[in-house]
């Protein structure tokens, strides 16, 4: 089990000097990774302050040595996948090899309506349409990654034929991970395919929980087979009770999640600073799951 710390890029963090000093403290205290919100304007806020998170990545792949960076996640259906591509590559290529992009279609649900992100610069909102586009994406950016003379024609992109270099630090890409609705059809599948997982529980109905069960995480381990694939699971503020919050840790580890991510929420900086000095609950997790960090030569197709 590694352990990540999910930052929001608004509030406080709409600042990317102040998310480049959490890095760096949260490298210092033992996190394994970061991970960055990445919206336009923060949570549907229009007048929110917000950061630009590749910009930040890039300032902090330059002031960290040792964790692994990402986005949780990136709604590639509102950007254009070839500027990902060279963005990520750039920030793959600063941290020497150590960015995972986190990718889902956006907002969904009744959330669209309020992401400002989308709705106020004309973006994409229909789901159906999004998830094509995000599967599009996913495709152009594999294909451009290899550093490889590289063509697609599509529904919504059309790319002539092109060859990315300098290619990213790893091989034969950056990793992919994907999130959405658990057990949702259309998120399992596509995490299926790539490299990992940022999914959460689809609540059921008259519930607000989010959590990934062990039961969960169980089945996704099942589907995913024997090859390598990084399950992450968390993506909640810290609980008051440790004992409980060591004990689901645990659990999940067991079942097969290789990463507990905590979220800390918009706040004061003293309180976000000792969200990330506090370091992960590491004594939970299980010497008996494999290192992550192997990882598979090319993403499983359909």
């Amino acid at each position: 089990m590694r352990f990540g710390l999910s930052l929001p890029d608004g509030g406080e963090c709409g600042d990317p000097r102040f998310l480049v000093e959490l890095a760096e403290r949260a490298e210092a205290a033992g996190w394994d990774g970061l991970f960055l919100e990445d919206y336009v304007t923060y949570q549907g806020e229009p007048d929110e302050p917000t950061a630009n998170v590749w910009t930040a990545l890039a300032a902090i792949a330059l002031r960290t040595s040792r964790m692994r960076l990402g986005t949780a996640v990136t709604p590639l259906p509102r950007r254009r996948p070839w500027n990902v591509a060279r963005e990520a590559a750039a920030i793959d290529q600063l941290s020497g090899g150590r960015f995972i992009l986190g990718v889902g279609i956006g907002d969904a649900g009744e959330s669209v309506v309020r992401d400002t992100s989308l709705t106020h610069f004309g973006e994409e909102t229909d789901l159906r349409a999004r998830a094509e586009m995000l599967d599009e994406g996913l495709t152009i950016l594999d294909g451009l990654w290899r550093g490889e003379p590289f063509r697609f024609s599509g529904r919504h992109y059309h790319v002539d034929e092109v060859t990315f270099l300098p290619r990213p630090v790893q091989r034969p890409r950056i990793p992919i991970w994907v999130g959405g609705g658990y057990p949702l059809a259309g998120p399992t599948r596509r995490a299926l395919l790539w490299d990992g997982s940022l999914l959460y529980r689809a609540p059921a109905p008259g519930s607000d929980d989010q959590r990934m069960s062990p039961a969960d995480v169980r089945q996704l381990r099942k589907l995913a087979g024997e090859r390598a694939f990084d399950i992450a699971v968390g993506g909640s503020p810290r609980g008051e009770d440790l004992d409980a919050e060591r004990a689901h840790i645990g659990a999940v580890a067991q079942a097969g999640a290789t990463w507990w991510i905590d979220w800390v929420p918009p706040g004061d900086r003293d309180t976000m600073r000792r969200a990330a000095d506090v370091g992960p609950l590491r004594e939970a997790a299980d010497p008996g799951v494999p290192d992550p960090g192997s990882r598979p030569q090319s993403p499983a197709r359909e």
